[in-house]
């Protein structure tokens, strides 16, 4: 028997239970045109779109895409940072029937390669200043046709120009197409609305997404969400927020929006409730994130701890420069939400910052602190409406365990994906049948809830590594530096870090007789993996700690580093 203490803890006006639409994911789009065709749907740099504009376009990329030869079920990849073209060409896709592969623009062209070979994908829409990288390797994958789009193409006139004057050619977003590639604007000139073809969508079966993620081996896995699960994941925090006005909310989205957090939390949710995105291209950019904070008024912004860490210390906002107080309500995930930065955000802003858990099989959010009941310190809250959870234990995962026990925790909800594109074992490991008779998905963490229904993360039974809000795989960096001709053993794992939460530390032996320095093995993993992978330190050792079948201990190395980390802080008091 489940127990779902949590029930009776919601706050005032959030349902135990939603009555979900049964309606493809771009409902919420054709809906908020039809309802509100002049409200502003989205703003990148004084540039805005309204919802008719919005619902057109993304029509006539769904025609494009079908003259491109685009059939139901094929695989469309998006590679671009956050602007309109995103989500016209999130939405042209679905109603093409197609399935978005959202591309992380960070990765290296290896990385990217092995991801688009996988998903089969044979068209791609890109951004000018990463059309290189997709030439670079499109023969190495089934990509056929290049959709390349500028970053300016949605900037009012004159950051048009200036932009183009300026900026266009330094920063890399000048691109000479090859013969059989096309502009995106172009390609979108030569259909209209009524172009688009009409696909038969069933919202429960047909997939929506592939959301690629890793696991306990570093392998990259394409989860696989359908229409439903979005619908359902977006309307549930949209209840979870109880005074969301529809038409009436500003979202901030420095989330990346190929990450399916900044996917769900902030473009779904924000596309249900008829709301006006402020688009952030670079939410490293802290000029740009403050800047449209004190211009566009957003009352909502989903986000990670290093966001809300580097507002708190901003000098502008120290200095009352910049005005931050139209922040109503946060939700924060992707790693622990430390308790001075909750309460520093929660007294600059006026507003509520809480902290949630998630997972791509889910497609996001699972659990969140209640927006005004009680935020637990160290505590994901509660399951959101129609989330079922509990902890199993870890020998078998076939026991349910009872209140304050640490086991793994395990979901099953209307968000809860389909499985992973071309793994059946996998899929089978992640999605079981328990003895109640339902299928749950098992998330790899472990947790233990309290007798209030609050939920805690004790430990990852996986060893993924979270540096500034992305995963990191131990693995998969370690098989990169493991080409290197020095190396002869590596062990990567997360150690703590102020600013990130975790940063990626790499324990290496040499091969006899080699010589190396930590910034020559630093500069050549640079070359070889996303930023927010390569190592931020080597240490060099005679041997690594391991079990007696061989298999190296990471956490005995993360355990030193800690024991370390202890020390160095005592001698410094």
């Amino acid at each position: 028997m489940i127990k779902r203490p949590w029930l009776e803890r919601y706050d005032k006006g959030v349902p135990q239970h939603i009555d979900y639409p049964n309606v493809p994911l771009y409902y919420f789009v054709e809906e908020a045109a039809r309802k509100y065709p002049d409200q502003v749907a989205m703003i990148i740099k004084d540039g805005k779109v309204t919802y008719r504009q919005f619902n057109e376009l993304s029509d006539r990329m769904a025609a494009a895409l079908a003259g491109l030869g685009v059939k139901k079920g094929d695989r469309v990849a998006i590679l671009m940072a956050n602007c309109p073209q995103f989500l016209i060409s999130y939405f042209g896709i679905l109603k093409a029937g197609g399935i978005v592969v959202a591309c992380n623009p960070l990765y290296s062209p290896r990385e990217l390669a092995h991801q688009l070979a996988d998903c089969g994908a044979e068209t791609i829409i890109v951004m000018s200043s990463l059309y290189g990288v997709v030439k670079q390797i499109q023969g190495e994958t089934a990509i056929k046709n290049v959709v390349v789009t500028n970053i300016k193409e949605y900037f009012p006139p004159h950051l048009k120009l200036l932009f183009t004057l300026l900026m266009e050619k330094k920063q890399g977003h000048r691109a000479e197409l090859v013969a059989g590639d096309h502009w995106f604007q172009e390609l979108l000139s030569r259909y209209t609305p009524a172009d688009r073809p009409r696909v038969e969508i069933n919202p429960a079966e047909d997939v929506a997404i592939f959301q690629y993620t890793g696991g306990t081996t570093g392998v990259s896995k394409g989860a696989m969400a359908t229409h439903r699960n979005l619908v359902a994941n977006a309307l549930q925090i949209k209840h979870w927020l109880p005074d969301t006005i529809e038409a009436g909310e500003i979202v901030l989205v420095a989330l990346p929006l190929f990450h399916v957090y900044g996917m769900v939390a902030a473009m779904c949710f924000g596309l249900a409730s008829a709301a006006t995105l402020v688009l952030i291209p670079n939410p490293r950019d802290m000029e740009d994130v403050l800047g449209s904070i004190n211009k566009y008024r957003p009352s909502i912004f989903p986000g990670v701890p290093t966001m809300y860490n580097a507002i708190n210390h901003h000098p502008k906002v120290l200095e009352g420069k910049v005005d931050i107080k139209s922040i109503r309500a946060c939700i924060s995930g992707s790693a622990p939400l430390l308790r001075e930065t909750q309460t520093t955000f929660e007294r600059l802003t006026g507003g509520n910052l809480r902290e949630g858990f998630g997972l791509s099989e889910a497609p996001t959010a699972t659990h969140c602190n209640p927006m005004h009941g009680e935020n637990r310190e160290g505590s994901i809250g509660f399951p959101l409406p129609d989330v079922d959870a509990a902890i199993v234990d870890l020998d078998t995962g076939t026991r349910f365990l009872d209140i304050g026990e640490e086991g793994e925790l395990v979901i099953r909800g209307p968000q809860v994906f389909k499985g992973y594109w071309q793994m059946p074992t996998e899929t089978a490991n992640a999605l079981r049948e328990l003895p109640d008779g339902n299928v749950w998905l098992f998330t790899g963490d472990i947790a233990k809830m309290d007798e209030d229904g609050y939920f805690y993360i004790v430990d990852r039974k996986k060893d993924m590594i979270i540096c500034g809000g992305y995963n990191v795989y131990p693995r998969e960096v370690e098989e990169v530096l493991k080409e290197h001709e020095k190396i002869l053993e590596v062990a990567v794992a997360g150690v703590p870090d102020p600013y990130r939460g975790e940063s990626v530390k790499a324990w290496v032996v040499l091969k006899p007789g080699m010589t190396a320095t930590e910034e020559e093995i630093i500069e050549w993993s640079k070359e070889r993996l996303a930023k927010y992978k390569y190592p931020r330190s080597i240490e060099f050792r005679s041997e690594l700690p391991k079990t007696f079948v061989g298999k190296t201990l990471r956490r005995m190395l993360v355990a030193e580093e800690r024991a370390k980390a202890e020390q160095a802080a005592q001698a410094g008091e």
